[in-house]
């Protein structure tokens, strides 16, 4: 049995959404620049623009432990800065206010995908305490498996820090 690629998720379809609102999310981030470089629930990911080589900063929901970043992308592979790191896996991210060097790495196993999301579940669609605080107790377990159907057509990144960097505050 061969392993073939998952299809593209519906999301991907919607992709240019996220084109039409870069310039609102632009001035969010900029905005709010200092709240999302500190906040736990979201990251500012930096890559290397796959044709022009120039800095690309995206605003991600994601959770960290104490040795990586996780995030999902909703669009799939469609999503721009997923394949910025196909091409350049090493990144820049938000960490505690500070930008720290890490390594980007596209899990596409599926089983590693559900291991990841089920020892690791986050809510990436409202990252705010109280919210994920409910769905992660009150809801877990079904979160957990809505997680786990929800990566099966979507890629997981997780951000590894290189070398020097030290442990991800969380």
């Amino acid at each position: 049995m061969t392993d073939l690629p998952p299809p593209d998720p519906v999301a991907a379809r919607l992709h240019f959404i996220p084109r039409l609102i870069r310039p609102i999310q632009t001035a969010v981030v900029r905005l709010f620049r200092g709240y999302f470089e500190n906040a736990p629930g979201w990251m500012l990911l930096i890559t290397r623009g796959r044709r022009s080589g120039l800095p690309r900063e995206v605003l991600l929901p994601c959770i960290r432990t104490p040795d990586m970043i996780m995030t999902i992308s909703t669009y799939g592979m469609r999503s721009d800065w997923i394949r910025n790191l196909r091409k350049e896996p090493a990144v820049r991210v938000s960490c505690a206010g500070r930008f720290v060097p890490a390594r980007a790495e596209i899990i596409d196993g599926l089983d590693r995908k559900r291991a990841l999301v089920t020892a690791h579940p986050f809510v990436p669609a409202a990252p705010f305490a109280v919210v994920s605080a409910v769905v992660l107790t009150v809801f877990r377990r079904f979160w957990v498996a809505f997680l786990r159907r929800w990566v099966s057509a979507r890629p997981v990144v997780v951000l590894h820090l290189t070398e020097g960097s030290g442990k991800l505050p969380r």
